[in-house]
C-alpha cells in the first residue's frame, strides 16, 4: 500500500532527537511521520544519567560554546517541563592527587557565569567536616564544593515530545521499521513495516535520527546519485553503563566523584529509595540492540564509590543496571571520554535528490536547540513553514505553575480519597495531566488492579492509550520506574498482567 499524499517530513528514530525534531516540525505546520523500530526512548535516550546539565567536565576540553548552550537550555527545559525536570545540588569532594582546588574553583566560576542563571543557585565552597554533606564520605575528605544542575526523567521527556507532536497531527509510529528508501519523482519513497504489514510512504524530506543505527539507515536509502551511505560521516559508538543500589546516604544531594583516570562518576538520588551510579565510557563496536553492562564496568563503579563513601557496595547490592550506546561524532580523540558531546547535522541534498538530514551526536540537554537548528537546515525545502516556537512552549503536563511540590499538594486536595504518596509520584510523572490519568477515581480501588510498586491498572491503560505503551517494559522501566519498586515475584506477575492488557 502506498500513501497518496506525501508527508513533508519523515523522521527516522524515536529517541530524544527524533521526537524533538518531529515536535518542532509539526508546530511549524509541516505534516510529519515519525518511525521508530522499537519503543520511544527504547535505546540510548532511556539509558542516560538522567541529567539536564551544562557539562562541567566539558570545560576541560575547552568546549565553552557547548557548555554555554547547554546552560541556556537548562533554564529553558526547567520552564518547559517542571514536572519532570527539577534542580539538583551536586557535591564535589576535593581529594589530593586529583584536580587542584584552584582549578575546580575556576571551573565552577565559569560554570556559574557562562550563562545568566534564573532558576539555578550558584556554586559554593564546602567544609565537609561539618554537617551534613560530608557525613556519608570516608574520613579524611575535608573540603569540597557544591553546584547545581538538573535532574530529568529522560524517557518521559521523549514521550512528551512525541505527545506534543501528535497533538499537532504528527503520525507517531513506534515499532515500525524503515526497510528501504529511494528517490522517485522528486520525493523520497520509503518502505516501512510494523511487523504485520508493509506500507510505502512518500516524503519531501527525511531526517535520520536513528542514533547508533544512523549509518545503517543511510545504507537503506538510495538517492539519484547513488547510495546515501557514500556520504556518511564517521560516528564513534561509546557504551555507558549505570547501576542502581539501595540509597547509600539519606541526603537529597548528588555527588560527583573524580577518578584517577580523569573521568568522573555521578552518584544520584533515584526513585526515593535508591542511588543511581554512573556512567562508564567504553568503546563499543557490537550490536547496539544487545548492549549490556559487563563485569569490569560493575567493578569500576563499585570501586570508586568505595573510595569515597563509608558505605561499602558489592555486586549483590545491585538492584538494576542498564547500558546504552552513545552515538558520538568522531572527533578523532583517542580517549572516549574526550570525544565531543556536541552534535553535527549533515545535510545530503544532491542534484535531483530531496534532502536527507542526518543527526550525529548530541545530548539530552541540547535536544530542543538541535531540533531548531535541524529545521533551519531544512528551511530551503520548506519555505512555507512557520518560525521557531519551542523555546517558550511547555510540554504536555508542564503547566503546573512552576512548583511541582505545590502542584502535588493541590492534586492531593482534589483527591482526598487517594493515597498521598501515590499522588505525589503521579504528579511527577504526569504533571497537570494527572487528573486525566485519575479520571473519576475517588478511592484506590477505583484505580483498578494494584500491579505493585505504585502502579495501578488505570495508569497502565492510560499509557497504552495516550503514550504508545505496548509491552510490560514500556510501562515498568520507561514511562514509569515502578519496576524498581517491585520484588522479582511482583515484576513477573505485573509483566503477565501488563502483557494481557497491552
Amino acid at each position: 500500500m502506498t500513501s497518496e499524499t506525501p508527508y513533508d517530513l519523515l523522521v527516522v528514530g524515536g529517541g530524544i532527537n527524533g521526537a524533538g525534531i518531529a515536535c518542532d516540525a509539526a508546530g511549524r505546520g509541516l505534516s510529519v511521520m515519525l518511525c521508530e523500530a522499537g519503543d520511544l526512548a527504547g535505546a540510548t535516550s532511556s539509558a542516560s544519567s538522567k541529567l539536564v546539565h551544562g557539562g562541567l567536565r566539558y570545560l576541560e576540553q575547552y568546549e565553552f560554546g557547548l557548555v554555554r548552550a547547554a546552560l541556556k537550555e537548562r533554564e529553558v527545559l526547567l520552564a518547559k517541563a517542571p514536572h519532570i525536570v527539577w534542580p539538583l545540588r551536586f557535591v564535589l569532594p576535593h581529594v589530593a592527587g586529583m584536580r587542584p582546588a584552584w582549578l575546580l574553583r575556576a571551573g565552577l566560576f565559569l560554570y556559574d557565569h557562562l550563562y545568566r542563571r534564573q532558576r539555578i543557585p550558584g556554586s559554593t565552597a564546602l567544609d565537609l567536616t561539618r554537617p551534613r554533606a560530608g557525613e556519608p564520605l570516608t574520613d579524611g575528605i575535608a573540603r569540597g564544593f557544591a553546584y547545581w544542575d538538573c535532574w530529568v526523567d529522560d524517557a518521559r521527556l521523549v514521550v512528551l515530545n512525541a505527545r506534543a507532536a501528535a497533538a499537532m497531527r504528527a503520525d507517531i509510529r513506534p515499532r515500525t521499521r524503515v526497510l528501504a528508501g529511494e528517490v522517485r519523482d522528486g520525493l523520497w519513497q520509503v518502505r516501512i513495516s510494523d511487523g504485520g504489514s508493509e506500507q510505502t510512504v512518500r516524503a519531501r524530506a527525511v531526517v535520520n535520527a536513528a542514533g547508533p543505527w544512523t549509518n545503517d539507515i543511510m545504507r537503506r536509502f538510495t538517492a539519484a546519485a547513488g547510495p546515501v551511505a557514500d556520504n556518511a560521516t564517521a560516528m564513534r559508538l561509546v557504551k555507558g553503563s549505570h547501576i542502581v543500589v539501595p540509597k547509600i546516604h539519606d541526603l537529597d544531594d548528588a555527588y560527583i566523584l573524580q577518578n584517577d583516570d580523569k573521568r568522573i562518576v555521578f552518584v544520584l538520588p533515584y526513585e526515593r529509595d535508591f542511588s543511581l551510579i554512573g556512567t562508564t565510557d567504553v568503546p563499543f563496536d557490537a550490536d547496539p540492540a544487545a548492549v549490556a553492562i559487563d563485569d569490569g564496568e560493575r567493578d569500576y563503579l563499585i570501586d570508586i564509590v568505595g573510595r569515597y563513601f563509608k558505605r561499602t557496595l558489592t555486586v549483590g547490592d545491585i538492584r538494576w543496571s542498564y547500558a546504552g550506546v552513545r552515538p558520538l561524532y568522531d572527533s578523532q580523540d583517542a580517549n572516549p571520554s574526550e570525544v565531543t558531546r556536541d552534535y553535527k547535522l549533515k545535510l545530503t541534498n544532491g542534484a535531483g535528490q530531496p534532502p536527507m538530514l542526518s543527526v550525529l551526536g548530541g545530548k539530552i540537554t541540547t535536544y530542543r536547540k538541535l531540533a531548531e537548528q535541524a529545521m533551519d537546515k531544512l528551511a530551503d525545502a520548506f519555505p512555507e513553514m512557520g518560525p521557531a516556537w519551542t523555546a517558550g512552549a511547555t510540554l504536555p503536563g508542564g503547566d503546573i505553575g512552576g512548583d511541582p511540590a505545590a502542584f502535588a499538594e493541590t492534586l492531593r486536595a482534589r483527591h482526598t480519597g487517594l493515597d498521598a504518596e501515590y499522588l505525589g509520584a503521579l504528579a511527577r510523572r504526569h504533571g497537570s495531566l494527572a487528573d486525566d490519568v485519575l479520571g473519576d477515581a475517588n478511592t484506590m480501588d477505583d484505580l483498578g488492579a494494584d500491579l505493585g510498586g505504585g502502579l495501578y491498572e488505570r495508569e497502565a491503560l492510560y499509557m497504552k492509550t495516550n503514550e504508545w505503551a505496548r509491552s510490560p517494559d514500556d510501562v515498568l522501566w520507561r514511562r514509569s520506574k515502578t519496576g524498581l519498586h517491585m520484588t522479582a515475584a511482583q515484576r513477573d506477575q505485573a509483566r503477565d498482567r501488563l502483557a494481557a492488557m497491552l
